[in-house]
């Protein structure tokens, strides 16, 4: 059976250790990066199966990296799950193209279960 791949594109190093943990208690590899530039850099290379994206980030932010996502053939398949933590602020999500968000601070069982949505879509 094919191990299955998440890439987390996020800048808070205890997030990115906390959801890692959540995420390797299932069958899940994950592949971190802590910048969208080092993000895009991952993807290309590591061809994940999932992206989970933050979107406020240092060098290049969410929106850029998603939509570089959508502009790169190689990479255009391959669903991005953005963490929105604006979403509480503004009550809806930007016009930018991923295939769904996540609210920051989500839950384990919710973090896990928006995960294997995706993954059950993508086959």
């Amino acid at each position: 059976m094919k191990t299955i791949r998440i890439l987390l594109i996020d800048d808070d190093v205890d997030f990115v250790k906390a959801t890692t943990k959540v995420l390797e208690s299932k069958p899940y590899e994950v592949i971190v990066a802590f910048d969208g530039k080092e993000g895009l850099e991952k993807a290309r290379s590591e061809k994940p199966d999932l992206v989970l994206l933050d979107i406020l980030m240092p060098k290049v932010d969410g929106f850029a990296v998603a939509d570089q996502f959508k502009k790169e053939e190689s990479l255009s398949k391959i669903p991005v799950v953005a963490f929105d933590q604006l979403l509480r602020l503004y009550g809806q999500p930007f016009a930018f193209e991923v295939a769904d968000f996540i609210q920051k601070p989500v839950s384990p069982r919710d973090l896990l279960a928006k995960v294997g949505k995706h993954l059950e879509r993508r086959g």
